[in-house]
C-alpha cells in the first residue's frame, strides 16, 4: 500500500495539486498521459531515462514517481534503490510483457506497486491521489474464495500457496476478481487488460483463461465460468 506523506512545499507553498514524475523512454506516451492527468487535476514532469527521473525526484519532491520496466541510462530497478537510500516516496513500476523479472526485482528493491503499460488513467489517478491526500484506505489486496491477489506484491496465492503467473495471466486475473461475480465481456476483457479494441483476438483470451484456470486449479472451470457467447465470470466456489 502506497505509504502517505505531507504535501511538500515549494517555495515556502504548500503545494495543491499532486505531483508525477513519469520517466519512460517513450516520449508520445508520457506526453499523452501527461494530458489526460493534467485534465485531472495532477500536475505531471516528464523524464526519458533514469539519470534524469533521479535528478528530478530529488529537485521537485514529487508525490509518486512513475517509472518503466525498461528505463535506459539507470534501470528501474537501479533507480528504486537509489531513491530508497534517502526516500519513502511512492514508486511505481510500469510493466508490459516480458517485464515479469524486472518487476520481481522492482518490487524486492523497494517498488510500491506494478502498473500495467501502456498506463491507464483510471488505474493511476487513485494511486496519485492518495498518495498526495494522505489516504491509506485504497485496497491493493483482492479475496474472492480461495485466491488471494496482492497488487503491490505482484503476487497470487491459492489456499495460501503461492502462484506464480506470467504477466499477462496476472492482469486478466485481477480484472476477472475486481469484477467478481459478474460477467465481463470479451471486448471489455480485450480493451482492460490487452488494451485493445481488436474484437478479433478473442482466441487469444480463450487461450490465456485455459492456462489462468490450470495455474489456479480450476480443473472443473467452476472458479472462472465460461458465460457462452458473452465472456467470462469469476465467482467464490466455496459461497
Amino acid at each position: 500500500m502506497i505509504q502517505p506523506q505531507s504535501a511538500p512545499e515549494v517555495n515556502g507553498d504548500t503545494r495543491t495539486a499532486p505531483l508525477l514524475l513519469v520517466a519512460d523512454p517513450e516520449s508520445a506516451m508520457v506526453q499523452g498521459l501527461s494530458g489526460a492527468l493534467e485534465r485531472e487535476g495532477v500536475e505531471v514532469t516528464g523524464v526519458t531515462d533514469g539519470a534524469q527521473a533521479l535528478l528530478q525526484a530529488g529537485a521537485l519532491q514529487p508525490d509518486v514517481v512513475l517509472v518503466s520496466a525498461s528505463l535506459p541510462v539507470i534501470g528501474a530497478v537501479e533507480f528504486v534503490r537509489a531513491v530508497r537510500l534517502t526516500r519513502a516516496i511512492p514508486v511505481l513500476l510500469g510493466v508490459g510483457e516480458g517485464h515479469a523479472e524486472q518487476a520481481v526485482q522492482a518490487l524486492a528493491a523497494g517498488a510500491t506497486a506494478c502498473v500495467a503499460r501502456p498506463y491507464r488513467v483510471p488505474e493511476l489517478l487513485p494511486l496519485v491521489q492518495a498518495a498526495f491526500s494522505g489516504e491509506s484506505g485504497i485496497r491493493r489486496t483482492l479475496v474472492v474464495g480461495n485466491v488471494e491477489l496482492d497488487v503491490n506484491a505482484y503476487q497470487v496465492k491459492v489456499n495460501g500457496r503461492t502462484v506464480h503467473l506470467p504477466l499477462r495471466e496476472f492482469e486478466l486475473l485481477h480484472y476477472l476478481m475486481r469484477n467478481a461475480h459478474r460477467t465481463v465481456t470479451r471486448e471489455q476483457i480485450m480493451r482492460h487488460v490487452w488494451n485493445s479494441t481488436d474484437t478479433t483476438s478473442t482466441n487469444t483470451i480463450a487461450v490465456h483463461v485455459k492456462r489462468l484456470r490450470a495455474r489456479l486449479g480450476d480443473n472443473d472451470d467452476q472458479l472462472i465460468q465460461t458465460v457462452r457467447g458473452v465472456g467470462y465470470r469469476l465467482i467464490d466456489k466455496s459461497a
